[in-house]
């Protein structure tokens, strides 16, 4: 059995509701008030948790970085990744009052961190776990680095392969964490469900005995459900007010429709997965007398009439001997009447 981890007070496990999380990202543009938003509308959605990127442009990329693919297409071309990353920073008094908001609607805060300096930024805010985005699953010093400040750690695998998955995992438990959630994902925005590869998500779990969930890229939730039924107990998905809106992630984001409908989709997974244990409910009890079969008598047996197999079928409703016992009563014989097409009962027959 899977670890359970909590952040906070909120289980993460088997047994326990998926944990979903609203990945806003730089969805807000580098606006508090649209960060803001966000937060209000991913809680109105039903998500557990509303997530952030904190970085520094001049930290992660260089001046002259192109741009990735995905990027070129949704926003200017000319324009420079480190220019683009640049207009979607938020300072620390954003991040303040973005963690007070959620805490007054209620909703868990989290962030991604790009390098130590941001880590240790939401280390002074008190958040209460980290994710790590796929690109720094390889980094092994970063992700020692955030390990060893105690708390819980979500981590997405996308690009990477079961190898560099382990290394990753190895890393932080050597620094005395293991407090993990591994992410199946896959890095291409949108991706296609053809590469969800959503197996490889129990592959890790069992490989590494380790808590599992899913970051989603995939324009439609097929994918998410697939995997809360495989098992996984975390769901990403990029997270927008608008899709039509510019910048890098908002047209592979779900908008508040959206996102209200994966909650409420993987919610209802999760009442028709159930129990393990293999028993009818209450309503099939009480369908049994109705659908199940009695043997029944196919002419009239009087009273003495030894039993044959000619003698019987079966018929509903279950109110006489079960199909099950026929060897039982084959050769005895009728104790009283039995009329034609009726199901024959225990006290009709000479045990």
């Amino acid at each position: 059995m899977n670890k359970t981890i909590y952040i906070n007070k909120t289980p993460i496990g088997a047994g326990y509701p998926v944990y979903i999380i609203a990945e806003a990202g730089v969805n807000h543009n580098g606006r508090l008030d649209l960060a803001l938003e966000l937060v209000k509308k991913a809680k109105e959605c039903g998500a557990d948790c509303v997530k952030f990127q904190t970085f520094k442009a001049a930290q992660i990329v260089t001046p002259e970085a192109p741009k990735a693919n995905y990027q070129l297409q949704v926003t200017d071309p000319g324009e420079s990744q480190f220019d683009m990353l640049k207009k979607l920073e938020l300072q620390t008094e954003d991040w303040q009052k973005i963690m007070a908001y959620c805490q007054e609607m209620d909703i868990q805060f989290l962030s991604t961190p790009y390098n130590k300096e941001d880590a240790d930024l939401l280390a002074d805010l008190s958040v209460d776990a980290y994710k790590i985005a796929s690109g720094q699953l390889v980094e092994t010093p970063f992700l020692q680095h955030v390990a060893r400040k105690g708390k819980p750690m979500i981590i997405s695998s996308g690009m990477a392969t079961l190898a560099e998955v382990y290394e990753g995992v190895q890393a932080i438990r050597e620094a005395g964490n293991e407090d993990i959630i591994l992410l199946q994902c896959t890095t291409n925005y949108p991706s296609s469900l053809e590469d969800a590869n959503i197996r490889a998500m129990v592959s890790m779990s069992e490989a590494l005995n380790i808590t599992v969930g899913y970051s989603d890229h995939v324009p439609n939730n097929y994918a998410c459900y697939a995997s809360v039924a495989l098992g996984a107990c975390l769901i990403e998905k990029h997270f927008t007010l608008d899709v039509n809106m510019e910048g890098p992630d908002h047209s592979s984001s779900l908008d508040p429709p959206g996102l209200e409908e994966l909650v409420k989709g993987i919610r209802n997974i999760e009442t028709s997965l159930g129990s393990p244990l293999k028993k009818p409910t209450p309503a099939e009890v009480a369908n049994t007398q109705g659908m199940r079969r009695s043997i029944i008598a196919v002419r009239p047996l009087a009273e003495g009439t030894i039993i044959k197999e000619e003698d019987l079928g079966y018929k509903r409703p279950a109110t006489g001997v079960p199909p099950g016992m026929l060897n039982d009563i084959l050769g005895k014989t009728v104790r009283k009447a039995i009329p034609a097409d009726t199901p024959i009962s225990f006290d009709a027959i000479n045990w």
